[in-house]
């Protein structure tokens, strides 16, 4: 379920690079808060504290409650960063689950 979550997430940041109505943004503020908890909760379980403490605070701060006010030119900066994160992670967690186990 994590890879389908991150995967959904990172195309939907990158999708925010294009010129989109207004309510476009708005769902994806309020998705990816909402799947960003979920995978900070789910860290958290697996004993991994610090990507536990990343996701929260990218759930804090694409929560569309408190809107932050950071400009187009910086979200886009940070939607590419945290997609390439996501996919990294994705990748990662493959190459990860493809190593013998004793």
């Amino acid at each position: 379920m994590k890879p389908v979550v991150k995967i959904v997430i990172a195309i939907l940041l990158l999708l925010c690079l294009a010129e989109m109505p207004y309510g476009f943004y708005q769902i994806v503020r309020f998705v990816a808060a909402v799947a960003f908890a979920y995978l900070a909760y789910d860290y958290f379980n697996s004993n991994r504290n610090g990507l536990g403490v990343v996701f929260t605070a990218l759930a804090l701060l694409f929560q569309p409650f408190l809107k932050i006010s950071l400009g187009r030119v910086i979200w886009n900066c940070i939607d590419v960063i945290v997609a390439i994160g996501l996919f990294y992670l994705i990748v990662t967690s493959f190459k990860g689950s493809g190593k013998k186990r004793r």
